[in-house]
């Protein structure tokens, strides 16, 4: 391939005023809105939740829609991919996240670090974990704007 540019000054210009216009995730949102959360939906989560298929499961786990219950149940799971899928949930309840933050699954307690919902008191253990892989994505959650360990004491770091 070649490293000569064979478009001219102009025909890049035209290709750039006829490029699409990018919208703003807030913008996409208002123009596909999600159909409201019924009382239905909640209970088809609830039943996912309950599968024998681990990767249904982790559908469930993963919803932003999941029931505090649901969430509670999956946190528990046997399997560390489903468990995972529920540190990773920012609606997963703070008490929930407190508890995966004791997860034996390094990568459990690491989307916990990463989740910024994730209690204080949680993510100051984990700031003494083990795991570097652990004690890194905390460190890199501190310098996230809004994270909760951003806001974690310089006493505790």
């Amino acid at each position: 391939m070649s490293c000569i540019r064979f478009t001219t000054p102009r025909q890049r210009e035209a290709l750039r005023r006829a490029a699409p216009v990018m919208l703003t995730p807030e913008e996409a949102a208002r123009l596909h809105a999600s159909p409201p959360v019924t009382a239905s939906k909640l209970r088809r989560l609830r039943l996912l939740a309950r599968s024998p298929e681990a990767k249904i499961r982790e559908s469930a786990a993963s919803s932003p829609h999941a029931p505090a219950d649901a969430l509670a149940a999956l946190a528990a799971d046997p399997t560390a991919g489903v468990r995972a899928c529920v540190a990773r949930n920012e609606a997963s309840p703070a008490d929930v996240l407190a508890q995966l933050a004791d997860d034996p699954s390094e990568t459990v307690r690491g989307w916990v670090a990463a989740n910024r919902r994730s209690p204080r008191e949680a993510i100051a253990r984990l700031a003494a974990d083990e795991s570097p892989t652990v004690r890194a994505v905390v460190a890199w959650a501190r310098s996230v704007p809004g994270h909760a360990a951003a806001s974690v004491g310089a006493d505790e770091r």
